[in-house]
């Protein structure tokens, strides 16, 4: 087993974010909005702050309660001198997080989640111009996934990176599951992804995408690379005799779901994302500044 360390590989995209914005002098402004005392939330917060720092961009955390979120959300989105908002999750922890999130201005959405750009995900529209100048946001803690296997030998660097694979992803999220397995499509994998209620194929180029089921034993038994994002302790663990020979193993969770016996099993064991995932957040930072606020 080799392990692949999330932040030697974030530090090289932080590095990149951090030259370009010291050698043109750019002013970057970001907004954080914490209205909940979540542990997660507030590490994430933290994280951010960070990760800012490292690059050189200005970040204002404005810790509120949940009944003032709209106004501050409102407030953010129209001031010209703030180029990206992140607000923290969960506020309430049901439909009014997505109504938030939904608010959020596309010119300014650093974490790539408003439905501007998941709609573009969803359609494959890689740009947001017709010039092909702008290419679109994508959310970060999916395409911290795809740079981290962007790493390893599941990777071609041309054509579609990973046509011919099987990727599990145990994860059916909107904020990270579902994209990920579009973007793992798009891209050329046929993807079996997995929540509660079982699995599916997620194949773009087949008809019935999304529509054939596929269990779990089948699903690893094929995979060359699995994902696991369940922060659940009732998640029954990826064990060692399920997985493919040589599979790319892969936790996004906050809980571990391999197996001790699993982990070594991997020919590529990556523990962790959240290094890349705020790379990532800065690296959209920066191109959300480039495409709509650097000349506004």
């Amino acid at each position: 087993m080799r392990v692949l360390d999330a932040n030697s590989i974030a530090a090289g995209f932080r590095e990149m974010v951090k030259l370009e914005i010291a050698e043109d002098n750019l002013v970057i402004n970001i907004v954080g909005i914490l209205a909940s005392s979540d542990p997660a939330s507030v590490t994430y917060a933290e994280y951010t702050k960070i990760g800012c720092e490292k690059v050189g961009v200005n970040f204002d955390l404005k810790v509120i309660t949940p009944d003032t979120a709209k106004q501050v959300l409102h407030e953010a989105n129209e001031n010209p001198d703030v180029h990206g908002i992140f607000v923290y999750y969960p506020i309430w922890g049901d439909e009014r997080d997505a109504e938030l999130r939904n608010m959020i201005s596309p010119l300014k959405d650093v974490e790539g989640l408003s439905p501007y750009w998941i709609e573009k995900l969803y359609r494959n529209e890689r740009f947001d111009d017709a010039e092909r100048t702008r290419k679109s946001i994508l959310p970060c803690t999916p395409l911290a996934i795809l740079k981290l296997l962007e790493a390893t030998d599941s990777y071609m660097p041309y054509g579609l990176p990973f046509r011919g694979l099987n990727i599990t992803v145990f994860n059916r999220s909107e904020v990270v599951g579902k994209p990920l397995a579009y973007m793992l499509s798009n891209d050329g994998a046929r993807v079996f992804s997995f929540d509660v209620n079982g699995g599916f194929i997620v194949d773009v180029a087949s008809s019935d995408c999304g529509q054939t089921p596929i269990s779990r034993e089948e699903a690893l038994k094929l995979s060359d690379v699995v994902i696991t994002g369940v922060p659940s302790k009732s998640f029954e663990k990826v064990r060692a005799s399920e997985l493919k020979p040589n599979a790319i193993c892969l936790n996004f969770s906050s809980i571990q779901n391999f197996e001790e016996q699993a982990q070594n099993a991997a020919n590529i064991f990556i523990p962790r994302v959240g290094p890349m995932t705020v790379a990532m957040c800065m690296r959209n930072a920066l191109q959300l500044y480039r495409n709509y606020h650097q000349n506004a």
